[in-house]
């Protein structure tokens, strides 16, 4: 046999035992003693087995060497000099691949200005004031979106359609008009319509939850934590702050719609990282069921645009919030922090993205006059446009797309670890930053590979003292169909 050599895999302990993540099949191996014996002195160079045999001969028989050397070939943590890894295939997804989400943009305006805002502020790449758009989608446009997601889902029993502005609720007439006709016509297709949308809440009232829960509609607040964090940047035309407006709504929400799980979405800038203060604040005296952070989608000149040290704050508390969600996990009870608990799925279920997320293939954004995008964030763009609700996808501009914008082709990707849960990160966050959404955000690279080594200490210590955690997933992902790689 030729030299050996260490295959590409990224170690971590957890409750006391080694494992390595497999960046090649995104697996994660426990090592036995043996094994971590092995991995470790071929961190230091490659070498032949037999040297290998005698180096590690004091402290383990040479048949337990052997067997690891073997088993470790297998999956991939050790290789043979000389041979090249045989790649996957560069496979893109079939042309019928099936639409899972449909994000419809029901109105481009908004009663905030926000000013860190994505859709109306300085990094806008639409203009919702003045551009041909419609400010409003038509009750028919709705409709149409609703055929176009029916026809696009396939095979799939279920859709999921999910109501997105502006402020979605400024045309409540259409979303209520919409959820009647899905209902009607997914029955008539045999199939259900999973329904959710986005809101700032302002314009929350009893009657309006009523429909909410009653329809039981998934709600996402868009909020970014208690008054003083708020009011920086979540603000009406005039100014003033949007939280005490804001509060009592979202609570009376907590109380009425009980039928499913309420979330806060938080946006962080640079003046606002005391994201445990954040947590704390929406969790335990406002009441969500779980809170998600994002930072600002930004160009880096913004004053509010996160520097490097920032990403840094991030993380420490990240990794704070991460050690209470894991102590809430072994002990099987609840913790809201969404984060943690998204990529912890993902790990479990062997995520390997091709791509960063669904956008252009399982998730498309619809625009007020029904034109087709690559998601929510590009809805109304031209230039990201990929067909029209009535007409359909474009499958050439699609394909052309995904192609572009392969894994396989960010050369700045090909030697990190994390790329299968990253895949060089948000397209919308690509074309704010670098002007081209096939870019990699390398801003935050460091910040992506350390939060993902926390989630994997985390997903180890659950394996070995609760491995019953993953119970909810597993059901899941029986009946997924599987990752396109």
């Amino acid at each position: 046999m030729s030299d050996l050599r260490a295959g590409e895999y990224h170690p971590f302990e957890a409750s006391g035992r080694s494992f390595v993540y497999l960046v090649p099949s995104a697996a994660i191996f426990e090592l036995d003693d043996p094994s971590s014996a092995v991995l470790a002195r071929l961190q230091q160079g490659e070498m032949p087995l037999a040297e290998l045999v005698r180096d590690l001969a004091a402290r383990f028989a040479t048949a337990e060497i052997e067997e690891a050397v073997r088993e470790l070939l297998r999956v991939r943590a050790v290789g043979v000099t000389g041979v090249p890894e045989q790649p996957a295939p560069r496979q893109l997804p079939p042309e019928n691949f099936p639409l899972t989400t449909m994000v419809l943009n029901v109105t481009n305006q908004c009663n905030l200005s926000c000013t860190y805002c994505y859709e109306y502020g300085e990094d806008k790449i639409v203009d919702t004031k003045n551009g041909k758009k419609p400010k409003f989608m038509s009750e028919q446009t709705a409709r149409e979106s609703v055929d176009f997601m029916l026809r696009e889902s396939g095979e799939n029993r279920q859709a999921h359609l999910t109501f997105f502005g502006g402020e979605t609720l400024l045309n409540l007439p259409v979303l209520k008009s919409t959820i009647a006709y899905a209902r009607s016509r997914a029955a008539e297709a045999g199939k259900e319509v999973d329904f959710s949308l986005t809101t700032n809440a302002t314009l929350l009232q009893p009657e309006i939850i009523e429909f909410l829960a009653e329809n039981r509609v998934g709600v996402t607040i868009s909020i970014d934590g208690p008054r003083e964090v708020q009011d920086q940047f979540r603000v009406f035309s005039n100014g003033s702050g949007s939280y005490d407006v804001v509060a009592p709504k979202v609570r009376e929400l907590l109380r009425r719609h009980k039928t499913r799980p309420i979330g806060a979405r938080v946006t962080l800038t640079s003046n606002n990282l005391d994201i445990r203060k954040i947590f704390r604040h929406l969790t335990e005296e406002i009441g969500f069921w779980e809170v998600g952070f994002a930072p600002v989608t930004t160009a880096p000149n913004r004053a509010y645009a996160i520097a490097e040290q920032g990403f840094d704050s991030m993380l420490e508390q990240f990794r704070s919030l991460a050690a209470e969600f894991l102590e809430a996990a072994l002990e099987n009870r609840h913790h809201g922090f969404s984060n943690v608990k998204d990529t912890l799925e993902e790990i479990h279920k062997g995520v390997s993205k091709p791509y960063p997320c669904g956008a252009g293939l399982g998730l498309m954004g619809v625009s007020t006059d029904g034109d087709v995008a690559l998601c929510h964030r590009f809805a109304g763009s031209d230039e990201h446009k990929l067909g029209t609700v009535r007409g359909g996808i474009d499958r050439l501009v699609q394909i052309g797309f995904l192609e572009k914008h392969h894994i396989d082709d960010k050369t700045d990707c090909r030697q990190c670890w994390a790329r299968p849960l990253c895949s060089g990160g948000c397209y919308h966050e690509a074309h704010t930053r670098y002007g081209d959404t096939a870019r990699a955000n390398l801003h935050y690279c460091e910040w992506i590979r350390g939060w993902t080594d926390t989630c994997l200490q985390i997903y180890g210590e659950l394996a070995a003292r609760n491995p019953g955690y993953f119970a909810q997933w597993n059901e899941e992902m029986n009946h997924e169909a599987p990752h396109v790689n």
